[in-house]
């Protein structure tokens, strides 16, 4: 059976002004005051995340360089360790409660690097997955990265926020600042870079949006 979401642009956005409003939809959920299915699609400035396994050590610039190039770094409550969001990136935060799919948090974190390979597939790009690592692939280089968040309702069921970065046009030269998701030896790549032109954010939204519909079975 379709499940219904709403799909919302929050387009140029501070992280910090996305993370409170991922919060706020995701207490509803845990709070049961609805069961509202929402996935929230943002491109943020210059920000250094460290996750629940990362740390300091894994952000390579000092505080001056960031400073000076409007970085901003915050701690977060998703799994992984340090990932770059930047200008040129779409950024995809899916709150929602998952008994629609078996409340199987693995089967989600499968699914939101699914709906990345199919859109990528489009084009003739091959994403691929790393067992060893969560994201999605193009050769050794990272093209998406996944982190999620899952906290539990009352009733078992487990409510996501935080979600994937896909890097479409984003400047890679800005990854240089951090060792990506921790992994010293794996390069990280972009759409222009795979398609050898620029890439736009827009169109990569509308290819993203319909992959997640299919993957997920939401209401078109």
């Amino acid at each position: 059976m379709a499940t219904a979401v709403q799909w919302i642009q929050l387009g140029h956005l501070h992280y910090d002004d996305a993370l409170d409003i991922q919060l706020k939809r995701a207490q509803a959920l845990l709070e049961s005051e609805d069961d509202l299915q929402t996935v929230y699609t943002v491109e943020h400035p210059p920000t250094i995340t460290i996750g629940r396994n990362g740390s300091m050590d894994n952000v390579l610039a000092d505080e001056s360089f960031l400073s000076e190039h409007g970085f901003t770094v915050r701690e977060v409550d998703r799994g992984g360790d340090v990932t770059y969001h930047g200008p040129g990136q779409l950024v995809v935060y899916p709150v929602l409660h998952l008994a629609p799919w078996g409340n199987d948090v693995k089967q989600y974190v499968r699914n939101l690097e699914e709906a990345v390979i199919r859109a990528l597939a489009e084009v003739g790009i091959q994403g691929t997955r790393d067992e060893a690592y969560p994201g999605v692939w193009v050769g050794a280089a990272k093209i998406c990265a996944v982190g999620a968040r899952v906290k539990k309702r009352h009733s078992g069921e487990f409510v996501t926020y935080h979600g994937i970065a896909l890097n479409v046009d984003t400047d890679l030269s800005h990854f240089q600042t951090i060792v990506p998701c921790g992994i010293a030896d794996r390069d990280v790549t972009s759409l222009t870079r795979e398609l050898g032109q620029p890439a736009d954010l827009a169109d990569w939204e509308t290819r993203l949006k319909r992959s997640f519909f299919d993957v997920f079975g939401f209401e078109a």
